[in-house]
């Protein structure tokens, strides 16, 4: 089904836009944000997907990262999506916890029930939304695209770029959980979304992955210094292990003092749009 352009705002030369449209993979409704660079004005301009964490919309990236004036400049497109199925009869977790549910897709394929009816965040990331964007913003060329996200959208973006590097020239991330399988936001997302058969979490676990990839790609990791999340769940030392394992390089930067906020992607966004536009605007 055609997206519907629910917003439409001026920004840095070029145009905020907000849609909505009917997805067969989440068997929902869903909302995705797009910026289109001014330069799409002219000509196709790359883009990069955003993937949000934990409690996330569309909406905490767009308004909080100023990422927009650098896309401007770079002529990148920049594609959010929401982070999980939304609306009615989607299943949520029952106690109302924030790690699992709504808000909390992590960005994979749901086989057990009652996950099973909506939560395809893999599917939907990787297929169903550059359709849509395709088709509602024909200015984005969706051959030329890279993948980045934030906490579980960095898992997002690690997992989906490594297992499709066919997809993305370039993957980047702001603290991920790169370990699902070994920290307890994980496991229990995992334990309720793929059942008790651990030997499937690995399909979407990051540091697993690497030692499975035939094709690398450049991955460039932030992690804060004084994130309170850094050694109970983001584990940031297990990635750089399995990159020396699998001789698959990476870049990963700690970042003296910086959280888990909105004001730690703020303060590194630029250099992540410049090093996505390194291989997007290549040949």
């Amino acid at each position: 089904m055609s997206s519907e352009c629910l917003s439409s705002v001026r920004c840095f030369g070029g145009e905020q836009h907000r849609f909505q449209h009917r997805s067969s993979a989440l068997n929902c409704d869903m909302i995705y944000a797009v910026y289109l660079p001014p330069q799409a004005k002219e000509q196709q301009v790359p883009v990069v997907y955003f993937l949000s964490g934990l409690t996330c919309t569309d909406e905490n990236f767009v308004t909080k990262a100023g990422a927009q004036q650098y896309a401007a400049q770079l002529g990148i497109a920049i594609v959010a999506p929401d982070t999980s199925p939304r609306g009615d009869g989607v299943a949520d977790d029952p106690e109302g916890s924030y790690d699992m549910g709504l808000g909390a897709g992590f960005y994979l394929n749901a086989t057990e029930a009652p996950w099973s009816a909506h939560y395809h965040m893999y599917d939907y990331v990787l297929t169903e939304l550059p359709s849509a964007v395709a088709e509602a913003c024909p200015q984005i060329d969706t051959g030329r695209a890279a993948i980045m996200g934030h906490s579980m959208g960095g898992h997002g973006a690690l997992t989906i770029g490594l297992k499709n590097p066919a997809r993305y020239r370039s993957f980047s991330a702001f603290s991920p959980i790169v370990a699902p399988t070994q920290c307890p936001w994980g496991r229990k997302a995992f334990s309720h979304y793929l059942g008790a058969d651990e030997g499937t979490w690995l399909d979407y676990d990051a540091c697993a992955l690497l030692g499975q990839a035939t094709e690398h790609r450049p991955i460039l990791i932030d992690q804060g210094g004084a994130d309170n999340f850094l050694e109970e769940q983001l584990k940031t030392h297990l990635i750089e292990e399995a990159s020396e394992a699998a001789n698959y390089p990476i870049e990963v930067r700690m970042q003296d003092g910086y959280d888990h906020s909105y004001y730690f992607i703020a303060s590194f966004i630029e250099d992540h749009l410049r090093f996505h536009a390194r291989y997007l605007q290549a040949a």
